[in-house]
């Protein structure tokens, strides 16, 4: 591909980058510049605050969360490979069972250091 093919994304990037900056420049000039307590204060669907946000989550919850977004993150690299698997042919073949070795890999050594047993 020659590079003037890639004008519309940089044109498109330039655009996004000026709209950023744009607004991050009027908006402060253009907005009211009055502070408070009551602003200043936290504010959660109309709820008063209360304790301390820094409670301790378990580990437990973590594990879960991180282990759904690796997982789920790598089922969505096999879409595109569903859609254009014939022309792909055995490369494309042999990079998807790469893949899934890889993934099935990190998935027994999550399973050897006990991240799915949750009584401990």
């Amino acid at each position: 591909m020659e590079p003037s093919g890639y004008m519309p994304i940089v044109l498109q990037s330039l655009v996004a980058l000026g709209f950023v900056a744009l607004v991050l420049i009027v908006v402060p000039l253009l907005g009211p510049r009055r502070k408070s307590d009551k602003k200043n204060e936290n504010f959660e669907c109309g709820i008063e605050g209360q304790g301390n946000a820094r409670m301790p989550v378990s580990i437990k919850y973590l594990m879960t969360a991180i282990l759904f977004v690796l997982f789920d993150v790598e089922v969505i690299f096999f879409y595109p490979y569903a859609v254009n698997f014939r022309e792909m042919g055995f490369n494309g073949f042999f990079a998807v069972l790469m893949f899934v070795g890889v993934f099935l890999l990190g998935f027994y050594y999550v399973l050897r250091k006990g991240a799915f047993e949750w009584d401990r």
